[in-house]
């Protein structure tokens, strides 16, 4: 997963099958999947920060035009949807299971109930526009054309992209696993993939 191996690459440099790699692959993939928090623990670990950044990550995939439910209309290419929440230093404290491109982060976010959880757990939480409307804790920039806004809204503006910017760092903790540079598994596999990578980064940062 950190290098994005092939399974024959894999298969080679220990000596077995094909067929063996993928298996063995599978089991401790859904071995480190299980282990990974859930949305409620990691809230735990949340309510004792200042604040948590929330933004949407597309994982990219191999698929065709045709596959529309995995079409992003906003990065214009088909990929996974999944939601990453950052503590005020940016590190990688919770990411979630993977829906399709298509999903908007706001949607996304409603669906696995982040934003219920953040409400709950009363965690402020900074997030960008693609979260309009969400409520609770969250907060979000104003909306509008930098110059149609007032002198106080562009300096919260200036001020929460700041704040946002922190949390480009776990995004960028999960493109140091290649595996996760470009899918091409199955969809279904995604979910328990971005769980199991979860599960070692906290494992190995902690």
């Amino acid at each position: 997963m950190r290098w994005g191996h092939t399974y024959a690459q894999l298969a080679a440099g220990f000596g077995v099958g094909i067929t063996t790699a993928y298996r063995y692959i599978g089991e401790a993939v859904e071995v480190l999947a299980a282990l990974a928090l859930d949305l409620t623990t990691a809230m735990r670990t949340a309510a004792r920060k200042a604040f948590v950044i929330l933004d949407g990550r597309l994982l990219p995939i191999d698929r065709i035009a045709a596959d529309r439910p995995f079409y992003s209309g906003k990065h214009k290419k088909h990929g996974m949807n999944v939601q990453v929440i950052a503590d005020p230093f940016g590190r990688l404290l919770w990411a979630s299971p993977a829906l399709p491109g298509a999903v908007h982060d706001i949607k996304a976010a409603r669906t696995h109930g982040i934003i219920g959880a953040l409400a709950d757990a009363e965690v402020p939480c900074w997030a960008d526009k693609g979260y309009q409307g969400a409520g609770g804790t969250i907060r979000v920039p104003y909306r509008g054309r930098w110059d149609k806004l007032s002198a106080g809204q562009q300096a919260v503006n200036a001020s929460h992209a700041k704040i946002r910017a922190l949390g480009e760092q776990a995004m960028a903790t999960l493109k140091t696993w290649r595996l996760l540079r470009k899918l091409r598994c199955s969809t279904t596999r995604i979910t328990n993939l971005v769980k199991a990578v979860l599960t070692l980064h906290l494992a190995t940062s902690g």
